[in-house]
């Protein structure tokens, strides 16, 4: 069974086509990637896998729960840590993620409470009230809430935005635990290096359409062109070497190792001598600004 089924989801908002005929399928235990530019629909997605939205056509089901026909129990099989900042300012930690149990009719959870609360260090915040916290704190308590119903599937958007390097790091290590564990989870970032060094697959969005759908590694091998940047101690680069200015150096791109060698000869010839040099390998973010230029 899959954990998150979408099948030909639409959704438009007046002459906004926000969604397009979005297909996808997350199996159990996945940590995947939703990435795109804003306004390519991902929120909306999300917004109708929580129930937050109704798509105008298609079906969405988490753990097997349509979530238009089974609402209760889609819910209940998934939490939410939303992008925006969304919290009381009247309670305490402690208090919130309380009556957030209470919404999933879950009494005497306090045990559990604790226990999410000392893995995103929170502890020491418990009756520290809301509108006192940092953005980071309040951003794992935000996270701490989508925990509270122990959901198999968990919605990360932009979880990681306006939050410190240190606390940044603490949150990963408890997420990629929560999916060692099993749990499933679906990430939205714009800090795609952190997509490719923790999601196994990748769906990147563009106007409300999937236009790439691959492993993390498979997106990254689409790019065949390596860049090799140098600076120049002496010398005139030559002329039959095309290269792009780079600040005080010139980058020449190779579609493979083999090309390197035939670049140092040329510089030889010419007479440079070479002052520094780096081969730069294609990463996730080079793969996304070429499918989205391309698509």
């Amino acid at each position: 069974m899959a954990a998150i089924e979408v099948r030909q989801v639409s959704k438009q908002f007046g002459a906004l086509q926000a969604l397009a005929g979005i297909d996808l399928e997350i199996d159990e235990g996945e940590f995947f990637g939703l990435l795109g530019p804003n306004g390519a629909g991902k929120t909306t997605l999300i917004s109708i896998l929580a129930g937050l939205a109704r798509a105008n056509t298609g079906s969405v089901r988490i753990m097997g729960h349509d979530v238009a026909l089974d609402y209760r129990g889609a819910r209940r099989a998934l939490g939410v840590v939303p992008q925006e900042l969304v919290f009381d300012p009247f309670f305490t930690v402690r208090e919130t993620l309380r009556i957030q149990s209470g919404y999933f009719g879950l009494r005497a959870n306090d045990r559990w409470i604790d226990e999410v609360m000392a893995s995103l260090d929170l502890t020491g915040k418990a009756d520290v009230n809301m509108r006192a916290l940092s953005g980071g704190m309040k951003r794992r308590v935000l996270v701490a809430q989508a925990l509270v119903h122990r959901p198999p599937v968990i919605v990360l958007d932009e979880p990681t935005a306006g939050v410190d390097v240190e606390l940044r790091q603490g949150l990963w290590q408890f997420i990629q635990r929560l999916n060692r564990d099993g749990h499933t989870i679906v990430l939205t970032t714009h800090y795609l290096e952190e997509a490719e060094s923790m999601c196994g697959r990748i769906a990147m969005l563009k106007q409300g359409r999937v236009v790439a759908l691959d492993s993390t590694a498979n997106l990254v091998r689409r790019l065949h062109s390596l860049h090799l940047r140098l600076r120049l101690r002496s010398g005139e680069w030559p002329a039959g070497l095309q290269a792009v200015d780079s600040g005080d150096a010139r980058v020449v791109s190779l579609q493979d190792y083999g090309e390197v060698e035939s670049v140092m000869r040329a510089l030889r010839t010419a007479g440079c001598q070479i002052e520094d040099m780096e081969l730069q390998q294609p990463d996730l973010e080079d793969v996304f600004l070429e499918i989205m230029r391309r698509e």
